[in-house]
C-alpha cells in the first residue's frame, strides 16, 4: 500500500485508489458526532442552495454546516459538535455543507473510495484503510482562505504513523492541533463562530470506534458510519 500526503482542495481531484479528507476543525468531527448521536446518514454537498434543494425533497433532512464559519440562516445546525450533543438524530438524514471538508469529498472525483477523517476517528479510519487494501491519500484539508492547516496535518501524519504501524506521542498531536491558526481562533473570546467546546471535540482523539465512509448514490455523496 502507498501512503501519500497531500494538501488542500485541488489536491483531491488528483487521488486514486482510497481518499481519506480531513477535517479536525470542524467538519468531520462534527460529522462523527452525528453519527455517535444515531444519524443514518450525512449527505455531503458543496453548496448551500443544494443543501436547501435536498430538505425541499426531503422536508425531514436535516441540515448542517457553515459558510465561513458562521450558522448557515435557515440550517438547523451550525458546523459545531456541541450543538449536537442534545439533538436527538437517530435514524435521521442529514445533509452537510462546509467550506472545507465537504469540498474535498465533492472534489474527489477519481478515487475509487473516500473515508471522511478526524482525529475523532483516526484508529478505526486505519483499520478502514487497511481493510480496503488500495494505496491511499491523506489529505488534510486546511482552511480555503488560511492555507494549510495543522490540525488537519497533525491527523494526516498521526494516520500515516499508525497505517506504518508506529505511534506520536498524543499530547503533542493535541498541542499541535490548540497551537493551530484555527484552534487558536476557538480560544480567542473575540471570535464568534467557533468555541473552547468545538477544540475539546476535536481533541480527543479515537474517542469513537467507527469510520466514516462515503458512498456514490447514482450523482449524490452519501457518509455512513462503518
Amino acid at each position: 500500500m502507498k501512503v501519500e500526503r497531500r494538501s488542500g482542495l485541488a489536491a483531491a481531484v488528483e487521488a486514486r485508489g482510497t481518499l481519506v479528507v480531513i477535517d479536525v476543525l470542524r467538519a468531520f468531527t462534527t460529522a462523527a458526532h452525528a453519527f455517535a448521536r444515531g444519524a443514518l446518514q450525512i449527505e455531503l454537498v458543496a453548496t448551500i442552495e443544494e443543501a436547501f434543494a435536498r430538505r425541499r425533497e426531503d422536508p425531514r433532512a436535516l441540515l448542517v454546516g457553515e459558510t465561513d464559519g458562521r450558522k448557515v440562516e435557515g440550517f438547523d445546525f451550525g458546523n459545531s459538535p456541541p450543538a449536537l450533543f442534545a439533538a436527538d438524530l437517530a435514524g435521521r438524514k442529514l445533509v452537510l455543507r462546509s467550506s472545507a471538508g465537504t469540498q474535498g469529498v465533492v472534489g474527489g472525483v477519481n478515487a475509487r473510495t473516500i473515508l471522511l477523517g478526524s482525529l475523532v476517528v483516526a484508529r478505526a479510519t486505519v483499520a478502514a484503510v487497511r481493510a480496503l487494501g488500495d494505496d491511499v491519500t491523506l489529505l488534510a484539508m486546511g482552511s480555503p482562505k488560511g492555507g494549510p492547516g495543522d490540525e488537519d496535518e497533525v491527523c494526516a501524519e498521526l494516520l500515516e504513523t499508525r497505517l506504518a504501524g508506529g505511534e506520536l506521542d498524543l499530547e503533542d498531536v493535541r498541542r499541535r492541533v490548540r497551537d493551530s491558526r484555527a484552534g487558536q481562533k476557538a480560544l480567542d473570546p473575540t471570535v464568534d463562530w467557533i468555541t473552547p467546546g468545538d477544540l475539546e471535540c476535536a481533541q480527543a482523539i479515537d474517542r469513537f470506534d467507527f469510520a466514516m465512509r462515503v458512498e456514490r448514490v447514482g450523482s449524490r455523496l452519501v457518509a455512513r458510519r462503518s
